[in-house]
């Protein structure tokens, strides 16, 4: 059986790129209480996702439920293959602003990891954003993180971690080694 963990194409520009990622997961997050503010205290919570492919494999989308200590709210991960340029964009859709959709973060993956980035705002400043996916962190699972810049991308911030457990039908797949 194929390694869950292991895109079968390992470097950027293939529409699989995301295929490790299909199915269901129960994901645990670590949020920074504050971003870009010097905090280092950490906040924990509970998640799931649910994610399938589009478009003939060239998009896929996840819809995501998030536990947060002071509520729970709903969100949705679309994400596109352009074949011309070999680069996949995300897009973020949180349930408790419906009619707003982020910026994408624009990249790809090579040998395992998924940087992508944009430029962005946080609280009127401008920021880089990056996404980082692991195919198969330490825990022998995804993860994906990401990380705000106030210096064009010379330093990063890391302010949310999420780590993923398989839920569904293929839990009973090896874990990467």
């Amino acid at each position: 059986m194929p390694n869950p963990c292991i895109s079968p194409h390992p470097h950027s520009g293939a529409a699989s790129d995301f295929d490790f990622f299909v199915g269901s997961w129960r994901i645990q997050h670590r949020r920074l209480k504050d971003r870009l503010r010097g905090c280092e205290e950490w906040e924990q919570f509970e998640g799931s996702s649910a994610m399938q492919k589009l478009l003939g494999g060239h998009a896929n989308v996840d819809d995501n439920v998030i536990h947060l200590p002071d509520g729970d709210y709903r969100a949705l991960t679309l994400r596109s293959f352009d074949a011309a340029s070999g680069l996949w964009s995300i897009w973020w859709l949180d349930g408790r602003h419906p009619g707003r959709l982020d910026v994408p973060v624009v990249g790809g993956f090579k040998d395992g990891k998924g940087y992508f980035y944009a430029d962005d705002t946080h609280r009127g400043q401008a920021i880089r954003v990056r996404f980082l996916w692991t195919q198969c962190s330490e825990l022998g699972q995804p993860r994906w993180e990401q990380a705000f810049s106030t210096d064009g991308g010379v330093s990063w911030e890391v302010n949310w971690v999420m780590d993923f457990r398989r839920i569904d039908a293929l839990a009973e797949a090896p874990e990467c080694r």
